[in-house]
């Protein structure tokens, strides 16, 4: 299933064709060469400092009771995510490592490299879909996430299935047209609330 972003401006190719479905192939696996390519995506996103804060905790079925634990963690709403043979959970470390002073930019370049990952993912003709609909304490527990390091987002990876065999309740919200706010709403020049004419 194709959709892509309905642009009032030129965009390029792989930013309009990024989005964040839910009908995941459970039966075919990302594989380890296109997974590093993802997470190597990720490694050179921009950060305060060059800090790199971020960090990925992977699940997949070669860890079935990793995997199972990640899958707790998930919101009744996201339990479409089962489905999708990657989970990986974006961690942010609050602290700069070279002073211990709080890091306010931690969790926007953590961001940041989730969305390298996304764009990276699209190229590789796999779907990337973060979700806030987790549990992050639970998660702190079950994998051993210091204290000086928050839980951000957990993010299903992998091919979409056929739109024939997608169930019709996912269906339905993958094919709901996509909208954003106009650029206006969200850039202003030279002061909050000004026009960019």
């Amino acid at each position: 299933m194709e959709k892509r972003a309905p642009a009032d401006h030129p965009i390029t190719d792989v930013i309009a064709r990024r989005w964040s479905p839910r009908g995941y192939d459970a039966s075919r696996p990302v594989s380890s060469e296109n997974l590093m390519s993802i997470l190597e995506a990720g490694r050179w996103a921009p950060s305060s400092s060059n800090e790199q804060p971020w960090r990925y905790l992977v699940f997949d079925r070669s860890d079935p009771e990793a995997l199972a634990k990640a899958h707790d963690c998930l919101s009744s709403g996201n339990a479409w995510a089962k489905a999708a043979p990657v989970l990986m959970l974006s961690v942010a470390k609050r602290t700069y490592t070279r002073n211990g002073k709080s890091n306010r930019h931690a969790g926007h370049d953590t961001g940041a490299a989730s969305i390298s990952m996304a764009l990276q993912a699209t190229a590789l003709g796999l779907w990337l879909h973060q979700m806030g609909g987790y549990d992050p304490e639970k998660a702190r527990a079950y994998f051993g996430i210091p204290d000086d390091f928050d839980p951000m987002a957990m993010i299903a990876l992998g091919y979409m299935l056929p739109e024939t065999e997608i169930p019709p309740e996912i269906l339905l919200r993958d094919q709901a047209p996509r909208v954003r706010n106009p650029v206006e709403a969200m850039a202003f020049r030279g002061q909050w609330g000004a026009g960019l004419e």
